[in-house]
């Protein structure tokens, strides 16, 4: 751990662990020059000699802190305070999340309740609709990168597999990238995309969140995958005999198998099912 990062931060308690380092706790020794900072941040450390030559593992080691201070202060997104380097780690102090993440509360709770999936929805479609403003598709968004802080507030994390495409509304990017369940299927395919791959995600997330299960199945990555592809998108009556047909409405528009009729964010903002819940453009509004 480099010297700079122990004179400016205690280093606490392990609270994660995952392929490429480990994620602690840590409090700032110095006063900061932001009166906003949190008494408790994470530190992020992440292994080098665990990144692979492989170009997709050493893309997601420099996209990440790349992007993210590219995109700070955002509320619904994982803030990066500052970043440290030495010989054999990428260090890199965020904000602290330590409630469980979206998969964890569905996991544990069950289906949640139209109001609740749409006020957390409003939050995730406020983050992606900044990241679109400022050229980054996020490109992995399922639950388990929705967290959230001490507040209960939605922040997006986990852009190491984000790319910057610009301004440019005709930029498109390449490559299977993402997780089987949440993966758009012009990416399946092979095809160039764009940025509404993002809502395809959000979208399996919505009927995560108001099934508890994915809308498209398989027991394999090819059979996942083959669904993806087939998009045919069912409201089995034992997960959606309440739900609302504006509900409903809005999964269709979000996953949409054509690209050019699937929702954009803003879109997604301002559909009635977000707006009857206090939710949509108007919060966005107030974040942003």
């Amino acid at each position: 751990m480099t010297e700079a990062l122990k004179r400016d931060y205690r280093i606490c308690e392990e609270i994660g662990r995952g392929r490429f380092g480990v994620v602690r706790r840590c409090e700032p020794l110095r006063p900061s020059a932001e009166p906003s900072s949190a008494s408790s941040l994470a530190v992020k450390s992440i292994d080098k000699s665990a990144v692979s030559g492989d170009d997709l593992d050493s893309h997601c080691l420099l996209m990440e802190p790349k992007v993210l201070s590219l995109l700070s202060p955002h509320p619904n997104l994982l803030r990066i305070h500052s970043t440290y380097e030495d010989s054999s780690h990428l260090h890199l102090v965020l904000d602290l999340c330590d409630s469980p993440d979206l998969h964890l509360a569905v996991a544990s709770a069950g289906p949640l309740p139209e109001p609740e999936a749409a006020r957390i929805l409003s939050q995730l479609m406020c983050a992606v609709a900044h990241c679109h403003r400022h050229g980054v598709v996020h490109r992995d968004i399922k639950p388990d990168n929705i967290l959230f802080d001490s507040r209960g507030r939605l922040r997006l994390a986990d852009f190491g597999s984000a790319e910057v495409i610009g301004g440019d509304p005709a930029a498109r990017l390449k490559g299977v990238v993402g997780t089987p369940y949440y993966v758009a299927p012009e990416v399946v395919e092979g095809r160039e995309y764009g940025e509404k791959v993002d809502l395809w995600s959000a979208g399996v997330v919505l009927y995560v969140m108001l099934a508890g299960f994915p809308p498209f199945n398989g027991e394999s990555v090819a059979e996942i995958f083959g669904a993806v592809l087939r998009a045919n998108l069912r409201f089995p009556p034992r997960a959606f005999r309440s739900a609302s047909a504006t509900a409903k409405d809005l999964l269709r528009k979000m996953l949409c198998r054509d690209v050019s009729r699937r929702f954009s964010a803003d879109q997604v903002l301002r559909h009635p099912w977000l707006t009857s819940f206090g939710g949509g453009a108007e919060a966005a509004d107030l974040q942003i």
